[in-house]
């Protein structure tokens, strides 16, 4: 048969050719067909056989999952009971240890609340101590204000220093001179008639006004009234009480204050200095303190030098006494000598007559004659003897 050729244009087509291109396109397609569907099912069987192996695997990973998480568990209720019993541990130490601070703390508390009470109790009489002061230096300083008052108040520190250091009949309050004179008091020294004249109406008034000034012209006037008032009663001081043999040519000015005696030496040193020269000693309490106790001083001294003389008889009676308290001890020395020797004299006799007593005990006659024979044949060698001198001859003496 003659074959069919299709001529399309420029291309020439075989329809054998095409019969076999065809088949063999058939067959690659049922080919590829086929190696689809293989791998297709292939895919599902390694995708069912890998989700099995996943499943195994899974229940093998849950089964050990479950073994770890039983041991989990087991672990975690262990330490959780541990975890219990040292929480209940730790609480039972800190609740013994917190009731051991609430019971030092209640008592250190109720220690502290003690020891304020009675530190309250000590500031409640402080208070009222400070009240009482207060009111007190309110009464002092109405006293200072009144000028009377005032001079009371100097006459009474003064009487109270003078009293307190010398004895009753070394001063006298009040003393009226032979000007008629009145000084506020005079102070005996032992054998001098002068005495020494203390003078306490010292003026207040100045320093007052100088302690309360603000401005400098109250200052000055204040400074000038002080110099008035000390001055002229220093002058008058020294006209008055400085009396040629009846008291000594130095006087005491008084101050009744450290605080105006300080003052008066560090502001107005001229005052002081004046005073030198009038023979007048600014004295405050503490100065005449010391003065009282150098006049005590002085007072004694002279005393032991009267009461010298009776100290001086005193001693010699007191040795006296001693040299016959002695005579009488060797005397009483020379006694006991002479008694121990006749104590053993009375020992010696009183040995022979244990001995002699033995001898006859034992009937040691016969060497007692002997020793009698013998005696006597010396005693007619040497010649008589006196009586009294046998029993000695015969004792062996």
């Amino acid at each position: 048969m003659p074959e069919k050729v299709l001529n399309l244009g420029e291309i020439v087509i075989d329809p054998a050719g095409l019969a076999l291109f065809l088949a063999g396109l058939a067959v690659l397609l049922l080919f590829v067909l086929v190696t689809m569907v293989w791998r297709h099912g292939s895919e599902r069987n390694r995708e069912s056989m890998d989700q099995m192996m996943r499943s195994h695997a899974h229940d093998a990973e849950m089964a050990e999952l479950k073994g770890r998480l039983r041991t989990l568990a087991d672990i975690v209720v262990t330490r959780q009971s541990e975890v219990t019993r040292s929480i209940h541990e730790r609480l039972d130490g800190v609740s013994h240890q917190l009731g051991q601070n609430l019971d030092s703390n209640s008592r250190q508390t109720n220690n502290s609340l003690t020891q304020l009470q009675q530190r309250l109790a000590v500031i409640d009489a402080a208070q009222r101590n400070i009240t009482e002061l207060s009111n007190k230096v309110v009464t002092l300083q109405d006293i200072l204000n009144n000028k009377q008052s005032r001079g009371a108040y100097g006459q009474g520190r003064m009487e109270a220093i003078i009293q307190d250091g010398l004895p009753r009949n070394a001063y006298t309050f009040q003393a009226t001179l032979s000007n008629g004179k009145r000084p506020d008091c005079l102070v005996h020294l032992p054998d001098n008639p002068a005495a020494i004249v203390i003078d306490a109406k010292f003026p207040l008034e100045g320093f007052e006004a100088f302690r309360v000034a603000k401005t400098e012209a109250d200052n000055k006037i204040a400074s000038q009234k002080i110099r008035q008032d000390i001055g002229r009663h220093i002058e008058d001081i020294s006209a008055k009480y400085l009396l040629p043999g009846e008291t000594q040519d130095t006087a005491i000015m008084f101050i009744p204050s450290e605080a105006i005696y300080a003052d008066l030496h560090e502001y107005f040193p001229d005052l002081i200095q004046k005073a030198y020269r009038a023979r007048i000693v600014v004295a405050s309490p503490n100065m005449l303190m010391l003065a009282v106790q150098t006049m005590q001083a002085i007072m004694k001294d002279v005393k032991m030098r009267e009461a010298a003389g009776l100290i001086q008889r005193e001693v010699t009676n007191l040795m006296d006494d001693v040299n016959r308290l002695r005579d009488r001890v060797n005397k009483l020395q020379s006694h006991f000598g002479q008694a121990n020797k006749d104590i053993d004299q009375i020992l010696i006799s009183s040995d022979k007559i244990t001995s002699r007593g033995r001898k006859i005990e034992t009937l040691d006659f016969d060497r007692e004659a002997e020793k009698i024979l013998k005696v006597r044949n010396e005693a007619d060698q040497k010649g008589p003897q006196k009586l009294e001198d046998q029993p000695k001859l015969l004792a062996g003496e």
